[in-house]
């Protein structure tokens, strides 16, 4: 991720041509920037006809890409704000500044959007943007939010942002696949030594019953 944001390592096109260089903006040059409606806790059902996702999953279940939505609610539909496509969630606030680059890139759209998260809608491709505020430019963030017990960080903050970027597209998802895969793997590694630890504690019962 190091060599790829910082651009000594660099993807090509499918000819083998080089991509131009990356630019240089702000956020809110290419973002616009909403803020999640309320969904509390007592709002999620097990037969909920609607995806969501809460603020407070972003930090405990999902990761840069969120494809497998866990959370269903029976909410009026006028009152929820839906995801796009490519959408870019972060909470908008937090214990420390370092928690608020949780970035997550929601996959689908029509996934109702809780209170206290901050929404990015941009011509970026959204997995890269989000692999990007985790980890690159996570202390650019950090930065950007404020307060004291309390942190918080809004789309006003974020769209002062300076980014450099593919300037091509087709770059930048080519570095999310990447990113994204890898991922994929590193998930079903940790599958399978979840299921040899379980496997190993049965055998151990049996051994010793």
């Amino acid at each position: 991720m190091q060599r790829l944001f910082d651009r000594s390592l660099r993807f090509t096109r499918d000819d083998g041509t080089a991509f131009p260089d990356w630019e240089e903006l702000t956020l809110g040059s290419v973002a616009k920037f909403s803020k999640g409606r309320g969904i509390s806790k007592d709002d999620i059902v097990a037969d909920g006809k609607v995806p969501c996702i809460r603020y407070g999953e972003l930090y405990t279940v999902y990761g840069a890409r969120i494809s497998d939505v866990v959370s269903k609610t029976n909410s009026r539909a006028e009152s929820l704000l839906f995801s796009k496509p490519g959408d870019v969630v972060l909470p908008a606030s937090g214990e420390t500044p370092l928690d608020m680059p949780s970035a997550s890139c929601v996959l689908s759209g029509g996934v109702a959007l809780g209170g206290d998260i901050t929404v990015i809608r941009s011509s970026i491709n959204g997995v890269f943007l989000a692999y990007l505020l985790r980890s690159h430019r996570r202390k650019a963030v950090a930065r950007l939010a404020q307060g004291n017990s309390v942190v918080h960080l809004y789309g006003a903050h974020l769209a002062t942002l300076k980014l450099v970027i593919p300037a091509d597209p087709e770059e930048q998802g080519k570095i999310a696949d990447a990113l994204g895969a890898l991922d994929d793997k590193i998930a079903a590694a940790s599958s399978q030594i979840k299921h040899m630890q379980t496997f190993k504690k049965g055998l151990l019962q049996q051994m010793f019953v």
